[in-house]
C-alpha cells in the first residue's frame, strides 16, 4: 500500500477541506440512473456477470482520478491520497440473511480482474468457517449491489465527524425504461474531499467508460 502526503496548505481544495473538517463535517450523496443496456446484453451474450464487469468498469473509473483515492490518516492528522484504491464488495448469503466481506484487488488487466474476483466470490461462498478472511486496509471503497429493488433513492449516514474519505457506491437492479436498461447508483463522497461536481463526474465517467469498454472488446 503506498501514498502520497498532501500538503494541505497547497492542496487546491484547501479551503473547502478546512471548513468541511473543522467546521461543517459531512458527507453528500448522489442518486442517478445509468444507461447499462448495452453492459448488460455484452454479459448475457459472452455469459459473463454483469456484477463483476460493472464492478470493473467501476474501480477503473475511480482510479483514473486523485480526488477518488484520497485518505486521512488519524494518527498523524494527514491527508494522503493512494496508489490504488480496491473494491470490498459483499455477498448476500441466503440461509442467514447476511453479508460475507469480498477483499478483491483491482488491476487494469479485464480478464485478471474477472479471473481473481471470480475466484474470491466463490471462496466467500464458503461456510462461515472456511471463509477466508482479510483485515480491511484503508485503501478501499465500498461496493454494494442490491439485487432485490430498483431503487429511486438511497441515503447512507456515518457517524458525525467521522473522517472517511473512501468513496461509498451502492448499486441496484436495472429495469427497462424507454426500450433502455436504466440501473440506480448512488454515490457518497465526503464533502471534504469532493464536492457534488465530483461526485457527479463519477457518474459521467462510468458513462464513459461502459462505452470505452464496449469498444475494447
Amino acid at each position: 500500500m503506498n501514498y502520497k502526503i498532501i500538503d494541505k496548505s497547497a492542496y487546491y481544495r484547501k479551503d473547502t477541506y478546512r471548513r468541511f473538517t473543522e467546521e461543517c463535517k459531512c458527507s453528500a450523496s448522489i442518486t442517478a440512473r445509468l444507461d447499462v443496456t448495452e453492459l448488460a446484453a455484452y454479459s448475457k451474450k459472452t455469459n459473463t456477470r454483469f456484477y463483476i464487469n460493472f464492478l470493473y468498469i467501476l474501480a477503473k473509473v475511480l482510479n483514473s482520478r486523485d480526488d477518488y483515492k484520497m485518505g486521512y490518516l488519524y494518527q498523524s492528522d494527514e491527508l494522503v491520497c493512494y496508489d490504488v484504491i480496491h473494491p470490498t464488495h459483499y455477498v448476500f448469503r441466503k440461509e442467514t440473511e447476511t453479508c460475507t466481506p469480498v477483499y478483491s484487488e483491482y488491476c487494469e488487466d479485464y480478464k485478471a480482474f474477472y479471473r481473481n474476483v471470480f475466484a474470491d466470490i466463490e471462496k466467500a461462498k464458503a461456510p462461515r468457517e472456511q471463509s477466508v478472511h482479510q483485515q480491511n486496509q484503508p485503501n478501499r471503497f465500498e461496493a454494494s449491489y442490491l439485487p432485490w429493488v430498483s431503487y429511486d433513492s438511497l441515503h447512507m449516514e456515518l457517524p458525525d465527524g467521522y473522517l472517511y474519505f473512501p468513496p461509498v457506491v451502492h448499486w441496484g437492479k436495472y429495469r427497462e425504461e424507454s426500450g433502455r436498461l436504466m440501473m440506480p447508483v448512488t454515490i457518497r463522497m465526503n464533502h471534504a474531499i469532493a464536492d457534488g461536481y465530483l461526485i457527479a463526474k463519477v457518474f459521467e465517467l462510468l458513462q464513459k467508460e461502459m462505452k470505452q469498454f464496449m469498444n475494447n472488446q
